[in-house]
């Protein structure tokens, strides 16, 4: 692979869109899904101040501050906004709050007639102040660095719009997904919009790169076939990522469908994303082999040896750099950073990648 036109100029100097591009980097970049959160004590202190959760994505100040934390650290190749995936139904007028111990309470969608209510023409000035945190970071974050927006894919923010919050099983979402597939394939439709304009307005505001986390896609993994997850996860990051590249054709998308097994070279194939990212369950022969031909691969540490540090994340470290290091490759976790992490322990993570891959 080789870089596109659209990284040649000034993005040719970022790492992490020649990556992106297809170019494989002795040294590959790296960020890390959560890398600004609770396992800094510089967070928690700014979290302390802002009042609700919801109030420290919704302040562009303090959003700006989280999101540079950890480039001040550890400089990492990509900033990701500190944002939510939630943000999104709060912008089409659903009620969203964050409780302790509990996490994210949503006003349930009960029925079809509930989607009367949520309007896609109020999303960005409701969301004005998370794209005034884009801009914000853009205008400080220094130069190597790329700006990475995101979203949550149209299944994972669905379910959560109709469970009322997080869940085990996605029992109502699914129920609905498979009694009234006609109303549910409404509320993907409306979500599919939604989340294009959402990252839209992210890169009109000064993102570089774009992440779509379906983290809940493993859902429709026991199906008997997988027709459910072409349909509800697959088929809208496909349609999102078409009309992104018709209004973005220079902006890369990495794709995250999390856990769902040997079906993630479907969306290898055929989702359109620039680079796939991968949960720490997707054997690295099979990815290298499979997968990284097709695109540029991201991932896959798993999150616990980030806490447990020392010979274990560094032996995994390296053989995660030695297995997908030979192509077009960017270190990342294979999911978020646990808030138990050790900050020194992503120090020494850090210095792992800077080595490369062992000779």
């Amino acid at each position: 692979m080789s870089p596109t036109p659209s990284t040649q100029g000034p993005m040719s100097e970022k790492p992490l869109l020649r990556t992106l591009a297809g170019e494989r980097r002795r040294c590959p970049p790296f960020w890390l899904m959560r890398q600004a959160g609770r396992y800094l004590p510089e967070y928690r202190a700014v979290r302390a101040k802002a009042g609700t959760f919801l109030d420290l994505c919704l302040t562009p100040d303090l959003a700006t501050e989280v999101t540079l934390q950890p480039i001040r650290r550890y400089g990492m190749d990509g900033a990701i906004l500190f944002s939510d995936i939630l943000v999104v139904p709060l912008g089409l007028g659903q009620a969203v709050s964050f409780e302790e111990g509990r996490g994210p309470v949503l006003e349930q969608l009960d029925e079809i007639r509930d989607l009367s209510r949520l309007r896609l023409s109020d999303l960005r000035e409701r969301l004005a102040p998370v794209y005034q945190a884009v801009r914000q970071v853009k205008a400080v974050l220094p130069s190597p660095v790329t700006l990475i927006g995101f979203a949550g894919a149209p299944w994972t923010v669905a379910s959560y719009m109709v469970e009322g919050g997080s869940s085990r099983d996605f029992a109502i979402a699914k129920r609905w997904a498979h009694e009234e597939s006609t109303g549910f394939q409404q509320l993907i439709d409306l979500l599919v919009d939604a989340t294009v304009e959402h990252l839209s307005a992210q890169v009109e505001a000064g993102a570089e790169a774009l992440q779509i986390f379906d983290s809940w896609a493993n859902a429709w993994v026991e199906e008997k076939s997988s027709v459910s997850l072409r349909r509800w996860c697959l088929d809208p990051c496909r349609c999102i990522i078409a009309t992104l590249r018709v209004r973005h054709p220079q902006v890369p998308i990495i794709l995250f469908p999390r856990a769902v097994g040997p079906h993630i070279a479907l969306f290898a194939k055929e989702s359109g994303a620039s680079a796939l990212s991968l949960d720490d369950g997707v054997p690295l022969a099979w990815a290298r082999a499979t997968l990284q031909p097709m695109l540029p691969l991201q991932g896959n540490l798993a999150p616990r040896l980030l806490v447990e540090g020392g010979p274990a994340l560094a032996t995994q470290a390296r053989l995660i750099l030695s297995e997908l290091g030979q192509g077009p490759f960017v270190f990342n976790l294979g999911h978020g950073i646990l808030p138990e992490t050790p900050p020194e322990h992503v120090a020494e993570l850090t210095a792992i990648i800077r080595e490369g891959p062992p000779a």
